[in-house]
């Protein structure tokens, strides 16, 4: 089952979308809003996926989904907690600073709490006031929970996983040093983000959804050019179970959060640094990832961040090539 929310007042019009991505029917008979669909997901669940079935047999008056007039699928969000689940990046920005990895980062996730007050949508433009500030992308994977109990274990925490998405964490990468320098964590550094045009179930992704990781490439252009074709359920060291009881360790998590796993990244095959994709490898998810691989093989980074103008293209394909979760294209934006 695939859901999305059309742009509609603060929190959007719930829909449901064909597993073509071609065509939607309104939910609010069901449901007003994701969000309401996920606070009462016991009891709403099985009328969504009828109506589901319904669209996708074209039983059910129908109408065009357009990507361009989608919202985020939650376009603001009680939580929104991202992760850094593949620590090849961490290992790697750490390696550029000259810096040594602690042993506790192959254990104990890192994550913090970011702005959900308002998402951008998927085809919204990425506002930048100063081309300083060091603007980057981060192509992620993001699941939504249901209720989740303080104390939770993996399996339980997996057990709550409702959908499945994409975001677009973008980050400020100028701004990261001077914040964390004062011990408090991220704030200005970390702009709205960005989500997929639909939020899929964990089971319509069949084999791509297994051990709490999506099993396919995560897809990212940048100017038109392949970036990154990282592969999402590689070298991910925490999986999703383990990120979500890793959150809900001290409080309960309540439906409606949306748990990031960072940025995808992916080791050489040699078990180094990876290569770009104009050179045989699977390129990277961010900016700053190659930025770091070019400090340390020739001692400064070439590769400049995003300017107004640039267009960055997120997206995943099941094994018919065709987007699961639809795409996410945004332009930067002087403003």
């Amino acid at each position: 089952m695939k859901l999305a929310s059309l742009k509609h007042g603060r929190d959007g019009r719930l829909v449901v979308v064909s597993d073509d991505l071609a065509w939607c029917a309104d939910a609010g008979h069901i449901a007003p809003t994701l969000q309401a669909a996920l606070d009462d997901w016991e009891a709403v669940e099985g009328a969504l996926r009828n109506l589901a079935t319904d669209l996708n047999h074209e039983a059910i008056p129908m109408m065009r989904f357009h990507e361009r007039e989608a919202a985020a699928p939650l376009p603001r969000a009680y939580q929104w907690a991202d992760g850094s689940a593949y620590v090849n990046h961490v290992a790697l920005v750490r390696q550029a600073r000259g810096a040594e990895m602690p042993e506790t980062f192959w254990h104990d996730p890192l994550m913090y709490q970011g702005g959900s007050d308002g998402f951008l949508g998927p085809r919204d433009d990425i506002p930048l006031a100063d081309e300083a500030w060091g603007c980057d992308l981060e192509a992620e994977v993001v699941v939504v929970t249901g209720d989740v109990p303080a104390g939770a274990s993996r399996e339980q925490a997996l057990a709550a996983v409702r959908l499945v998405g994409l975001t677009n964490d973008v980050s400020l990468r100028n701004l990261i040093p001077g914040e964390l320098a004062k011990g408090f964590g991220f704030f200005q550094s970390k702009p709205a983000s960005a989500f997929s045009p639909v939020f899929v179930t964990p089971d319509s992704l069949g084999d791509a959804w297994a051990d709490g990781k999506l099993h396919r490439a995560l897809n990212v252009d940048l100017n038109g050019q392949p970036f990154g074709r990282a592969q999402a359920g590689e070298d991910m060291t925490f999986d999703f179970g383990t990120l979500i009881a890793h959150a809900a360790k001290t409080r309960a998590l309540g439906a409606g959060t949306i748990i990031g796993s960072g940025t995808v990244s992916n080791r050489d095959a040699n078990g180094g640094p990876g290569k770009p994709v104009a050179a045989g490898g699977v390129g990277y998810s961010c900016i700053a990832e190659v930025r770091m691989i070019e400090t340390i093989e020739g001692g400064k980074p070439v590769t400049p961040f995003l300017k107004a103008g640039d267009t960055v293209r997120i997206w995943a394909e099941d094994e018919r090539h065709h987007a699961i979760f639809g795409t996410i294209e945004q332009t930067v934006i002087a403003g």
